[in-house]
């Protein structure tokens, strides 16, 4: 019988999870926040959206190495999955994440107005398909 002070306990399952959401928080929900303060940001001084993109590069790409990694153990984990619709929306979440880190890297060295607005907006975009697609296979 359980008392009131019982908990859940902590499984490796729960581990991964941890890892890809915090690591998917911080990739998508830090691109929203930066794209939400550009604006504001270039009122204060013109280098300034560069310096924080910058800044914000050197926490992001570690969160999606983490989303990467744990995405395939992910996968690895949930091997008896991988078939049929599982199996067709796991290759889309894959082909949504490849064009998110690809298109954040050609964002992050786009010199014009035009190249950063259709990467970051592309990165943006297929984040948060990723992220979608990712509630998906978890239900």
């Amino acid at each position: 019988m359980e008392s009131e002070t019982d908990v859940l306990a902590v499984s490796w399952d729960t581990v991964r999870l941890f890892l890809h959401v915090l690591a998917a928080t911080v990739w998508v929900g830090g691109q929203m926040t930066l794209a939400a303060l550009v604006p504001v940001l270039r009122g204060v001084g013109a280098e300034v959206p560069a310096t924080a993109a910058r800044r914000f590069n050197q926490v992001a790409w570690p969160a999606f190495a983490v989303l990467v990694a744990t995405g395939i153990w992910n996968v690895i984990a949930e091997h008896d999955k991988v078939s049929g619709a599982y199996e067709n929306t796991l290759m889309l979440k894959i082909t949504l994440v490849i064009v998110s880190g690809l298109t954040a890297f050609l964002h992050a060295r786009a010199r014009g107005t035009a190249g950063l607005a259709v990467f970051g907006a592309l990165t943006g975009l297929s984040a948060l398909g990723a992220l979608f697609v990712g509630i998906q296979l978890a239900g």
